[in-house]
C-alpha cells in the first residue's frame, strides 16, 4: 500500500491520502456514534442531541489522524505541524463542551421546574446553568491559550510580560471593572443565590420571572411579555422583593372598601362561598379584617392564599370582581359615599 501510495504523483498522492483520512475519520466517528447510541444514559436525551457528537467526533479523529498523513506524504513544514497541532487543540475543546452541554440535560432531566414545589429544581437549575457558562469559558480560553503557546513569538512575548505582569493586571483591572465585578457578581448569586431559574420578583417596579442566569447579566421574563435585562451587580447590591425565595405559596391581597353600615361577617361568608367555588384557592387562608377607618368609608383587607405567584394574581382578581358584584347587587346601600348635613339656620 505504501509503495503503490509512493508511487503516485505528488498532486494525485495528496488527494488520495487526505480523502482516505477523511474516509477513515467519518467511518470511525460514525461507529462511535452508533456505539453510543443504545446507551440509554438518560429519557431526556434524544437522538438529535446525541447527533451533536458527530461533528466534533469526526473532527478530532480528522486531527488525530493528520499527524501520519503528513508524516506519509513527507512534509516538513513547520507551518503544518502547528496548524495540526491547533486543530486538535481546538476540535478536543469543542468536544469537551458538547460532552458538558449533555451532562447539562441529564443532570436537569432529573428535576421537574412545572412542579408545584419547585424549589429544589429551581436551586439545581440556577447552579447548574450558570456553572456551564463557567466551564465553557474556562475551556475556550484554556483552549486559546494553548493554541497562542504553539507560536515561538507569543511564547517569548509571554515571558517577557511576566516582568510587567502586576502593572498589566492594574491597567486591565481598571479598565475592565465593570465587567470584572459583573462576572463576580454571576459567581456570587450561584453560590448565595439570592435569585433562581423561575423565581418571582419585582425589579424596577416590573413584576417578572427569572428567565436566564448568566455570569454578567440577567433576564426578566416580565408579565406582559417583555423582557427585562439587568446587571449581576443589580441583584448584590440594590434591594428587590423575591415572591418564592423560599416556596412558591404566596398570600393574595385585595383591598375593599364600603360604607360604615356594612356588616362584616355578611361579606365574610360570601368569601368563603367564592373561593370554595374556585380552583384558584389552596384552601389555606380566608381572611376580612378592618384595617382602616378613614373618613368617609372603611377599609376591608382580603387575605387569600394560592399555591403560586400567577395563580395567586388570577384569585386576587377573581376576588375581587366578585365581591364588587355582590356589593352591587345585594348591597349598593353599603358602597362608599359622601354624606352632607343641612342645617336650615333660624331666622
Amino acid at each position: 500500500m505504501n509503495e503503490w501510495i509512493s508511487s503516485l504523483d505528488r498532486p494525485l498522492k495528496d488527494i488520495v491520502v487526505l480523502a482516505s483520512v477523511m474516509l477513515v475519520a467519518f467511518i470511525g466517528s460514525y461507529i462511535i456514534y452508533l456505539l453510543l447510541r443504545p446507551i440509554k444514559i438518560d429519557k431526556n436525551l434524544n437522538k438529535f442531541q446525541m447527533l451533536k457528537l458527530r461533528k466534533p467526533l469526526f473532527f478530532l479523529l480528522l486531527s488525530i489522524l493528520l499527524r501520519p498523513a503528513i508524516i506519509l506524504l513527507g512534509y516538513s513544514y513547520a507551518w503544518l505541524d502547528q496548524f495540526q497541532i491547533i486543530f486538535l487543540i481546538w476540535t478536543s475543546a469543542w468536544l469537551i463542551i458538547r460532552i458538558v452541554g449533555i451532562g447539562r440535560i441529564v443532570l436537569l432531566g432529573q428535576y421537574d421546574l412545572e412542579s408545584e414545589d419547585n424549589l429544589k429544581a429551581r436551586k439545581i437549575f440556577t447552579q447548574v446553568r450558570v456553572f456551564e457558562r463557567i466551564i465553557v469559558v474556562l475551556i475556550v480560553v484554556v483552549s486559546l491559550g494553548m493554541a497562542l503557546m504553539t507560536f515561538d513569538s507569543i511564547r517569548q512575548i509571554g515571558v517577557s510580560l511576566l516582568t510587567s505582569a502586576g502593572i498589566a493586571g492594574i491597567i486591565v483591572g481598571l479598565a475592565a471593572q465593570r465587567l470584572i465585578s459583573n462576572i463576580l457578581a454571576g459567581f456570587q448569586i450561584a453560590i448565595t443565590q439570592p435569585i433562581r431559574i423561575d423565581d418571582v420578583v419585582i425589579v424596577e417596579n416590573e413584576w417578572g420571572k427569572i428567565e436566564e442566569i448568566t455570569l454578567t447579566y440577567v433576564v426578566i421574563n416580565i408579565w406582559d411579555k417583555r423582557r427585562l435585562v439587568v446587571p449581576s451587580t443589580y441583584f448584590i447590591e440594590k434591594p428587590f422583593q423575591n415572591w418564592t425565595r423560599t416556596t412558591s405559596e404566596l398570600l393574595g391581597t385585595v383591598f375593599i372598601y364600603t360604607d360604615y353600615h356594612m356588616d362584616v361577617d355578611v361579606l365574610r361568608k360570601q368569601l368563603t362561598k367564592i373561593l370554595e367555588g374556585t380552583p384558584l384557592w389552596d384552601g389555606k387562608v380566608n381572611i376580612i379584617q378592618v384595617t382602616d377607618a378613614k373618613q368617609n368609608n372603611m377599609e376591608l383587607r382580603v387575605l387569600v392564599s394560592s399555591k403560586d405567584a400567577p395563580t395567586g394574581w388570577d384569585l386576587r382578581v377573581h376576588v375581587r370582581e366578585q365581591l364588587i358584584v355582590f356589593l352591587q347587587k345585594k348591597y349598593p346601600e353599603m358602597l362608599p359615599k359622601t354624606r352632607v348635613e343641612l342645617k336650615q339656620s333660624d331666622k
